[in-house]
């Protein structure tokens, strides 16, 4: 038995390169998923002889220029505002066959990063997901918050739907 040392990345919970390794063989475009403690942050990646080319990027805060509030800016990694912006990536990105890369995300049911899935999926992107692993409907339309806040959510979905 080798004992192998492991790679800084791996050590310090930013890469899965099993992981990696198998999203990158099958040569479908991924969606990159990233989230902070304000933001959730999107691109697609096209891998191209060990290269990543990004193809689009959109962060939450792109919903502002969208019409949503500025007071209510605070809001931006709600879950409404993740599938917004799952929304506003699907525009961007147009047809076609995606793979979501998570990277270190743990797969949580009901998460933001699902709510951000099912907004590419109702975008019209062909991505393979489990649907019982999808936030509430309410949820994701905000039906628990203020109603200043669901009228900005429901302006914002009737304009990308168009």
């Amino acid at each position: 038995m080798s004992l192998r040392t492991q790679k800084k990345r791996r050590i310090k919970c930013k890469t899965d390169y099993q992981l990696r390794m198998g999203l990158l063989k099958s040569k479908t475009p991924r969606i990159v998923i990233r989230k902070t403690n304000k933001y959730i942050y999107a691109q697609v990646v096209e891998t191209k002889e060990a290269q990543d080319f990004v193809k689009s990027t959109i962060s939450s805060r792109d919903l502002i220029k969208e019409g949503w509030d500025k007071k209510y800016a605070g809001s931006l990694k709600s879950l409404p505002a993740c599938y917004l912006t799952g929304l506003i990536l699907a525009k961007k990105a147009g047809k076609g066959k995606y793979i979501i890369d998570m990277g270190m995300i743990r797969n949580i049911k009901g998460s933001r990063v699902l709510a951000f899935v099912k907004g590419t999926i109702d975008g019209g992107l062909d991505i393979n997901a489990d649907k019982s692993a999808f936030p509430d409907e309410k949820r994701i339309m905000g039906e628990h918050l203020k109603p200043e806040i669901k009228a900005v959510i429901n302006k914002i979905k009737s304009k990308l739907e168009k």
